[in-house]
């Protein structure tokens, strides 16, 4: 370089070997549009034959500024900001900068990877080396790994907490030792019906002679018998009813969608006849009943949760009343009873 020329006219001469390090993915093409030198990192990217002595738009198409197809057009880009692809990997899209080089003899282009750096990496198994010394891509990719290592770790931690949240919800509805719903559990689906527009029943049930049971034979009887029951209230009801367990040897269900009276009297049937045979407990028999009243929401003009229990509580108790083992249906003043 002369010394005395002044800083915008001066000339730096450099082998084409010499921009490898510096520019990793730069190419130089003639004023004809061969390609005579490439960056070692673009020539991992490069498939088939080596591009040397290829022709530029053959190889490459210039996706902006579109139009751009040939030598004149791209001389006339030096210093614009260019989006070129490979036609063979067309996803591919490359930033780019040309420049002349000297005596108009064809065009220097470096080439960045922009946006698509990680994905380029991840197919091409790039590493520190495939990039210039000064570069900051590997760095930037730490980042975007460290990125995506965190947000991993809160989206498992999130699932976790949210399982953890589902499962403490779950017990907080459901009854230890039969693992029934709870009484918490029936005021919430109470409230889930009385919003919906489908009519349904509230099924009360307490068990006949239970005290006896523990009296004789003793809590862990007892707990059996509890057991037993829910077995058979389960298997007894629909996937949508509630079955839920509300006081030592009492029993609810709601019934969404169901308000035929003779077929509600028909599952307490069931109930009770299946309660009423003897539970064998380590070799000794619990001898239960059942007693169960019912109501059904279509018999008010505006049912309310806790009225609807009472009269469900009344009917049970006229069962009771009746002989226990037995089952009736709670009617309203105006409606007619169903026994």
């Amino acid at each position: 370089m002369d010394d005395s020329a002044p800083a915008s006219s001066a000339i730096v001469q450099l082998r084409a070997t010499d921009l490898d390090p510096l520019m990793p993915l730069h190419l130089c093409i003639t004023a004809s549009g061969m390609i005579f030198a490439c960056g070692p990192t673009l020539l991992k990217l490069i498939e088939g034959e080596n591009p040397i002595g290829t022709d530029f738009f053959a190889l490459f198409e210039v996706r902006r500024p579109s139009g751009l197809t040939d030598m004149s057009k791209l001389q006339k880009m030096v210093g614009q900001r260019l989006f070129i692809c490979l036609r063979a990997a067309p996803t591919q899209v490359f930033r780019a900068i040309a420049t002349s080089l000297l005596d108009g003899e064809g065009v220097l282009l470096n080439l960045s990877f922009g946006a698509t750096l990680v994905d380029a990496v991840r197919t091409h198994a790039l590493t520190d080396s495939d990039f210039a010394p000064t570069d900051l891509a590997v760095e930037l990719l730490y980042l975007v790994e460290a990125k995506t290592a965190v947000m991993g770790e809160l989206r498992a931690l999130n699932l976790r907490l949210q399982g953890a949240k589902t499962a403490a919800e779950e017990q907080a509805m459901t009854d230890t030792l039969t693992g029934l719903r709870n009484r918490r559990a029936l005021d919430l689906a109470l409230g889930q019906v009385f919003l919906g527009a489908v009519h349904f029943s509230i099924m009360h049930i307490d068990l006949d002679f239970f005290k006896a049971v523990n009296d004789t034979l003793g809590h862990a009887a007892g707990d059996h018998v509890l057991r037993h029951v829910a077995a058979v209230l389960r298997a007894e009801t629909r996937a949508a009813d509630t079955v839920a367990r509300v006081g030592g040897d009492e029993f609810a269900i709601v019934l969404p969608g169901l308000v035929d009276g003779e077929r509600l009297l028909r599952i307490a049937q069931r109930i009770i006849e299946k309660l009423s045979q003897p539970i064998d407990f380590d070799g000794r028999e619990c001898k239960v009943s059942a007693s169960i009243g019912m109501t059904m929401s279509h018999f008010y003009t505006s049912p309310v949760p806790e009225q609807m229990l009472a009269d469900a509580d009344h009917a049970l108790y006229a069962s009771k009343r009746a002989g226990r083992a037995c089952a009736r249906i709670f009617a309203p003043l105006g409606a007619q009873p169903i026994c």
